[in-house]
């Protein structure tokens, strides 16, 4: 199979109009820039003759072209003296993400006091909307009430909660005192979050009764009680009441039934109401003036094996990382309605609330799933709200894809400007349908990748390129990422495959791993000399478009070719019986390693040895008879993460009767079981 089969044309070519009206296009004007090549060398390279280029360049003269405000002004862009691996950002800057994101934009002289901050739509269809003046009044009671408890800078916070607005307050609130916000996914069960609190050893959590899902309760607070148990260190909880079912009065032990009937469970001496905590404390806080590199975010990535990594961000890293981000790559407008399809305990969640906010945006927030009570959900709600901007996993529009045009068709989606993605590798027919099903083949899909670990992007397309299916444009701006070979040598230019690394930091790049600096260099920096490795298969063609092939560590290597999985089931999800399709190596006597593939099939559709060897038959066609899968497997769903990524080493270690390691990411663990059983 050819490299490029299917994704080598250029689908997207933006009109003159449109490229000219970007956000990236007026930086380029500003600094004298004429395209896309030299924008991405002037900001990540030094330039000859050129002063004003390179990494630090770009990363300061940001910090003013965004508004980005620092109370003390930074001594020097950064401190590299102990190697890239402990890149001190911004030295001697005093800053605060709260402010720039929530204090300035309530201010009382503020146009945007009175602007909505956030439209929040709840599974039922319960609609609020959020100013950025009450999103300050909630968040200054969320600080207010976090001193009350001696929280104080650099403790950390637990949030295991649904998605309500309140979760945006809570962040917010939690970095005005310079507390540590520790996200942990609402789908995770009690191992999970027990890992999570065990690690990060908060003495709060907020967390909720429950939240609403494909029309029915999903219960937080006894999860959250059985996790604390197994944990320790939480001496408050605050739970949120979204179900109608938190206590009725003080000293129960059980509280008022939801909708359920089933009670919560209470814990008086360590329990409190959203409005007993939070609703009695005074609005007004002085948001604490905090060191550039003071931790605002702890956030957890599931490791191949062992414990899950905590991922270190700090004030002025993650937000001059998410602003930069959607400025440019999302082309953020003052009228804009942004939604990303995301949990607060993903790294999407914050990125998305930080990165809008930091301009006074508006951010879309929505609480259950895609197909509720119909797979026209989002259509219906980007037409309702008038979105702009709309972000997915590829897992997702797979989905929504095999229901079919009707629903999409029924709606007006016309708002759409730009359209996002992010998560794993595209295949090109679910990326055209999205183009042009979803996008009217006028929005670009600014497919991005980069991870919990820099809480944005190394790469990302410009909303004024040209584009081809699936590809993720180069690399973002100001940072310094390449493709390298076994020993660490480029293959960019010429066109390689190879792994995804930097060459340099960039201010969100971890600290470090909350752990400690041992597992932190062998995760990233033990592969090469003074080189990130982040783990991915990366090649750029010769029109200079890159494109992602999957991770390296789930790569097959069969008869001495390597593809990642990606590519054999873009083939199998191609088929029209196909919903969703796994590729997992193992090994074999004659290649080294061969092909077994799982199958989720569309509704209605029942397994047959005649339709698995049609799909045995047609990876053979596309990419070869050695990559033909030795098996072919039909199960009723893949292990997922909460962000909708296939765990493909759980689905191999499940195949080859092993140990599958650290599972805490797993959003349905049931999942496991029906991989044992297969058809």
């Amino acid at each position: 199979m050819d490299e490029y089969e299917g994704i080598d044309e250029i689908v997207h070519e933006p009109s003159a109009a449109f490229a000219e009206s970007t956000n990236v296009a007026a930086f380029m004007r500003e600094y004298g820039i004429d395209d896309y090549e030299a924008l991405i060398e002037r900001t990540t390279s030094e330039v000859a003759g050129e002063p004003e280029s390179g990494v630090d360049w770009f990363w300061d003269e940001i910090v003013d072209y965004l508004d980005i405000e620092f109370y003390t002004d930074y001594d020097a862009v950064r401190d590299d003296s102990g190697g890239p691996q402990f890149t001190d950002w911004y030295p001697g800057g005093e800053i605060n993400v709260a402010h720039n994101v929530v204090d300035r934009h309530a201010a009382v002289d503020s146009p945007d006091r009175n602007r909505v901050a956030l439209i929040w739509e709840g599974e039922p269809g319960d609609v609020r909307e959020v100013t950025f003046h009450e999103l300050k009044r909630e968040s200054d009671r969320v600080a207010n009430y976090l001193e009350s408890v001696g929280i104080e800078t650099g403790d950390t916070v637990g949030l295991y909660m649904p998605m309500v607005p309140e979760v945006v307050s809570i962040l917010y609130g939690c970095l005005k005192v310079g507390a540590i916000a520790v996200p942990i996914f609402s789908g995770f069960g009690t191992e999970a979050t027990a890992t999570r609190i065990a690690d990060a050893e908060p003495t709060v959590l907020f967390t909720g009764d429950g939240f609403y899902r494909r029309g029915s309760e999903v219960r937080l607070k006894a999860t959250a009680d059985a996790a604390i148990e197994q944990a320790g260190h939480v001496r408050h909880t605050v739970v949120y009441d979204r179900l109608g079912a938190t206590p009725a009065g003080d000293g129960d032990t059980e509280g008022a039934a939801g909708d359920s009937g089933d009670p919560v469970p209470w814990h008086p001496d360590r329990d409190a109401t959203w409005d007993e905590a939070i609703g009695s404390q005074p609005v007004g806080y002085e948001t604490k003036r905090l060191p550039s590199d003071q931790e605002s975010l702890l956030l957890y990535s599931s490791g191949t094996t062992g414990e899950p990594k905590g991922i270190v961000h700090t004030h002025a890293g993650v937000l001059t990382q998410c602003a930069k981000e959607i400025h440019f790559g999302f082309d953020q407008k003052p009228a804009d309605r942004f939604f990303w399809v995301s949990d607060i305990g993903w790294m999407m969640g914050p990125w998305t609330l930080i990165g809008n906010h930091a301009f006074g945006g508006t951010v879309v927030m929505y609480e259950g799933a895609p197909d509720h009570p119909e797979p026209d959900r989002f259509w219906e709600m980007i037409d309702r709200h008038g979105i702009t901007q709309f972000g997915i996993s590829p897992t997702a529009i797979r989905a929504l894809r095999k229901h079919g045009d009707k629903w999409v068709e029924s709606h007006d989606l016309s708002s759409l400007r730009i359209l996002g993605s992010t998560g794993e590798p595209w295949d090109p027919e679910s990326w055209r349908w999205f183009y042009d099903a979803v996008g009217g083949g006028e929005s670009p899909i600014i497919n991005i990748s980069g991870g919990t670990e820099i809480c944005g992007c190394f790469l990302m397309p410009m909303p004024n390129q040209p584009l081809k299916p699936c590809t993720l444009g180069g690399p973002g701006l100001g940072m310094d990422v390449d493709i390298a070979d076994e020993t660490g040598a480029s293959v960019r230019e010429a066109g390689e495959r190879g792994f995804l690394v930097a060459r340099d930091s960039c201010p969100s790049m971890t600290t470090s791993l909350w752990s400690g600096d041992e597992r932190y260099i062998e995760e990233y920096w033990s592969t090469w000399e003074d080189l990130w490795d982040h783990g991915d298969f990366a090649q750029k063609d010769s029109d200079g478009f890159w494109f992602l092939h999957g991770r390296a560590d789930d790569a097959l290597n069969v008869a001495g070719r390597k593809v990642g999985p990606a590519e054999i089931e873009g083939v199998l999800i191609d088929h029209d019986a196909v919903n969703q399709a796994a590729a997992v190596g193992v090994p074999d006597d004659t290649t080294g390693t061969a092909v077994v593939a799982y199958v989720v099939l569309d509704p209605g559709v029942e397994p047959s040895d005649d339709l698995r060897e049609a799909l045995r038959a047609l990876v053979g066609e596309e990419h070869g008879k050695p990559f033909r899968p030795r098996e072919l497997l039909f199960v009723d769903a893949f292990p997922k993460t909460q962000s909708g990524k296939i765990i493909r080493r759980a689905i191999e270690s499940v195949y080859r009767g092993e140990d599958p390691g650290d599972l805490s990411s797993m959003e349905n663990p049931e999942a496991l079981e029906d991989l044992r059983d297969p058809a």
